[in-house]
Formats: structure tokens, sequence, C-alpha cells
């Protein structure tokens, strides 16, 4: 607790500043602990962040201009200039910079790649003094000096110094008894269309969603019954195969749709572990 105290009271010096890559939920889940922590964060997104579980994916604020997740708003800005205000205000201020091109500017202490994009899509440890990355894609000591483990199990939040996450699986955690059936992908390229909303509770069978293509309307249908966890913003272009929504089977946990998960605050934990040993030395 002394170090990271001490950080707390040298707030104030730019070169403690973290930056995030990614703004989707378990993004999310990091940013705000940094934040509750006391640090000052910039949160850098892409130009059409495809979070599934929006209510609790501070990329929003690419979109809407503000987002805000249990108490933490971000505010998207234009240029760097914009983060003191940004900060002054108790927010985190959110850039659409893909490729980190402010980062020779800012100079981070720290960057934590959280993209969760199962391969590593340009972060480099040259980015900052200290570099984390979550999940599959990167190995520590190489690509970063860190990864943090975001693979559901024993092992959730495990960092990792010399090696790799375990490799993408592509099968969904099990939620209420299911993985694979709870999370449904675009059936057709096109326009995805939402016929219902973020925290519904839906029968398997209904048309949760459809997909406008070139030769008419696909409809997308619940796989279970449940509460709509998680559905990719209305309007947004997909792909054949795109990940598009993803079902609760528990009926009893509609709140959840709106807090932070367990995953996303385990990983987090061990990010600001890291971060706090990062600033002090």
């Amino acid at each position: 607790m002394i170090k990271c105290q001490t950080v707390w009271e040298r707030g104030n010096d730019m070169n403690e500043l973290i930056v995030v890559r990614g703004g989707g939920d378990l993004a999310t889940g990091t940013i705000h602990r940094l934040w509750s922590a006391g640090f000052r964060v910039l949160v850098l997104e892409a130009e059409h962040p495809a979070a599934i579980r929006r209510q609790v994916s501070l990329s929003e604020a690419v979109y809407e201009g503000k987002a805000t997740v249990e108490g933490l708003t971000a505010v998207r800005i234009s240029d760097v200039s914009q983060m003191e205000e940004v900060w002054a205000q108790g927010n985190v201020p959110m850039l659409v910079d893909p490729l980190g091109q402010c980062l020779e500017n800012v100079k981070p202490a720290v960057l934590v790649d959280a993209i969760i994009a199962k391969v590593n899509v340009g972060t480099t440890r040259d980015m900052a003094p200290a570099t984390i990355a979550l999940g599959p894609g990167f190995v520590a000591g190489e690509d970063v000096d860190v990864v943090i483990e975001t693979s559901r199990g024993h092992k959730l939040g495990r960092v990792i110094k010399e090696g790799s996450a375990k490799p993408n699986t592509g099968i969904p955690g099990i939620i209420g008894g299911y993985g694979k059936e709870r999370v449904m992908h675009s059936p057709a390229e096109g326009v995805l269309r939402n016929v219902h909303a973020i925290g519904d509770i839906v029968q398997a069978g209904t048309e949760i969603a459809y997909v406008e293509t070139a030769k008419g309307r696909v409809p997308v249908m619940a796989t279970i019954s449940g509460i709509i966890r998680g559905l990719i913003r209305d309007g947004y272009p997909v792909t054949e195969g795109f990940k598009i929504a993803d079902i609760d089977p528990r009926e009893s946990e509609l709140e959840n749709c709106w807090l932070i998960s367990d995953k996303a605050r385990c990983i987090a934990g061990s990010v600001l572990e890291q971060v706090c040993a990062a600033v002090s030395k």
C-alpha cells in the first residue's frame, strides 16, 4: 500500500499517465479499477468499436460522445490537449487513435493493450516504459513486458512474465450450463438491425435482430431462453459469422447487464497490481 499511496500523492505527474488501448467490457473493468485507484487514464479506441456488452463498455463514447459505467464517465476528445479538462471533471478521456499515434506526445508511464483481439494488432514494448497486454496473441518479454491471463478457470488473472496466455479456444465460458449455445453470430453479411435490446428477456426461437442484406432480411434468432446480455449496436455492418449477441440463461441476473463482470474485475486487479509496481520504481 505504501507504494500505491505514493502514486496517488504524485497523481499530477504527467509521467504517470496510463494509456489503455481498447474500451470494450474487459477493458472497461481495467479502466474503472485504475480510475478508482486515482490514476489518470487515457483510452484509445478504434473508429468503429464493436462491443457486444455495450452497457458496460466505455467504447460507446466513440458513438455517443459520453458513456458511463458504474459511476465512471468516458468523454470522447478530439485532441490530447483536452485531457486535462476531462480529468479535472473526474472523468476519463477517450481518443479515437487505433494506431497509438498520440503516444509519442503524451509519453505514458504504462500502456495496457486491452483490445482483446486475440492477436497483437500493433502493441510494442517501446510504446511505454512498462507494457501490459490482456489475453492471447502476446509473448511476455518480447511483445510486451507482462501478459495477463484472460481465460476463465484457475489461472484467470494470473500475471505472466515469460511466455503467453492460453490460446484462444473460440469456445465461450459456461454460464448457467450453456457455452457456445448462448452466443449468436451473424447469419449473413450486411447491416445489423436490432429488434430487441440489452436487458430484454426472450424465449428460444425469438427474433432478436436481423441482418439487412442485398437479397433481403435475414433473421437472427435467440438460440436459448434468457436475458439479452450483449448485442451489437443497431446499424453496425457485419460479416457472416461475426459475433453479434450473448444471452444469459439466468433470468434472475438482469442487473448484471449493467455491471462490470467478475472476469473483468479479476483481470483489472492484476493490471492494477502491475501498474502500481511499474510507476513506483
